[in-house]
């Protein structure tokens, strides 16, 4: 089992912070840094963040959220050898070619080793700050994830969908691999089914193993209807320090039964002065022996 650092740029986005953060997560034994997304928290919030049981966002506008693929970029070099990934990017927030652009640039520079964690957005109001339609926001991430494809697989493509629309292009560079592994969150079985139908990756929210199997078991019943094999898409799941490291000894093991390969700690959970302090304990304590 891997241990991600998510979240990572919520912690560190000061030159000498983020060096210092990559440095220390490498070396404690974390595999890859995630950085999150929002470009924009509006002052009233009305929407329903999923995750939390009062359904609010754990954060306050002033609350930093670097953005993620530059953060990343920084990192990347800061930390030689780390995966990095988005957990979660708002893909229909983007433009597909311009993020395609991005990210191959990205691979590169990296020598591929990136990730890309997308979701669909729950946070309407930032969709209408920035002009970007909050309508079929799902279907629009579905065929911006078959475009940038498309641009990564050769030169001379062109590509005629519903909310893309381009003749022959060429994007150049491309990822060093020709694909950049596509991560879904998200628990709805929207969510579910997108991650079926074209992820490497899965990540869901939830991070109680006895909430997380049924979760588990839909996702799994989704696999068997399109003929999927589960194993060919990585679970994430979200994992959180527990009082004592026999404790989350004892979470990881249940969570290595359901299948998850990937243990995403949340960075903000060592926020705050001696949190990196904090951060190399708990992975003296839990990563070598995961």
């Amino acid at each position: 089992m891997e241990f991600g650092l998510a979240f990572a740029s919520s912690i560190a986005f000061h030159q000498d912070d983020t060096l210092e953060l990559c440095r220390r997560a490498a070396s404690a034994g974390f595999t890859s840094l995630w950085g999150g997304e929002h470009v924009v928290l509006p002052s009233s919030i009305e929407s329903r963040y999923p995750y939390t049981a009062d359904g609010r966002i754990p954060a306050v506008p002033e609350t930093p959220i670097p953005d993620p693929l530059i953060w990343l970029a920084f990192a990347a070099a800061a930390a030689p050898g780390l995966t990095l990934g988005t957990c979660i990017l708002i893909l229909p927030q983007r433009n597909p070619l311009v993020l395609a652009k991005e990210l191959a640039t990205l691979d590169r520079l990296s020598g591929g080793r990136v990730e890309l964690g997308i979701g669909i957005g729950w946070l309407r109001e930032e969709f209408d700050a920035l002009g970007v339609p909050w309508e079929h926001r799902g279907a629009r991430t579905d065929e911006y994830v078959a475009a940038m494809r498309r641009l990564w697989e050769a030169p001379e493509v062109e590509f005629h969908g519903r909310f893309v629309d381009f003749a022959p292009v060429t994007c150049s560079p491309r990822p060093i691999s020709g694909r950049i592994p596509i991560v879904v969150g998200g628990d709805t079985d929207a969510a579910i089914a997108r991650a079926v139908r074209l992820a490497d990756g899965w990540y869901p929210g939830e991070s109680d193993p006895d909430r997380l199997r049924p979760l588990v078991d839909r996702f799994r019943a989704a696999c068997d209807a399109a003929d999927r094999d589960p194993a060919e898409i990585r679970l994430h799941v979200n994992l959180a320090p527990a009082a004592d490291a026999a404790a989350t000894h004892e979470r990881i093991g249940r969570l290595a039964e359901l299948g998850v390969s990937r243990v995403m700690v949340p960075a903000f959970v060592f926020a705050g002065p001696g949190g990196l302090d904090r951060m190399e304990r708990f992975a003296a304590d839990v990563v070598p022996t995961a």
